[in-house]
């Protein structure tokens, strides 16, 4: 598995619609069989900070996720709504096993 963290900050009086655009994606997202998770999740004490939590089978996954067409439309709405560029890091799997899971 390869799991992707974005740390996302939206503009303050873009919260609510990226906030929505976010889900929406999100909510697509689960749908591809590459995918195990997506998860979205906002800042308690920061309402304008976001984070994604991507869990991919292999590159693969990823790759094709970024070909999809609401992964381009995220970019679109999305990317004109953050304060500042978003910062991704990569992680790989110890445990559990992927092969548990």
């Amino acid at each position: 598995m390869i799991i992707v963290h974005v740390y996302l900050h939206a503009k303050e009086e873009m919260i609510n619609a990226f906030k929505e655009a976010n889900i929406k994606n999100a909510k697509s997202s689960v749908q591809e069989p590459g995918i195990l998770r997506f998860d979205v999740m906002q800042q308690e004490d920061d309402q304008s900070r976001f984070l994604l939590v991507e869990i991919y089978k292999n590159e693969k996954a990823i790759s094709a996720h970024k070909e999809t067409a609401h992964y381009a439309e995220w970019v679109k709405v999305a990317e004109p709504k953050l304060a500042e560029p978003r910062v991704k890091t990569i992680y790989r799997n110890l445990f559990p096993d992927d092969n548990e899971l």
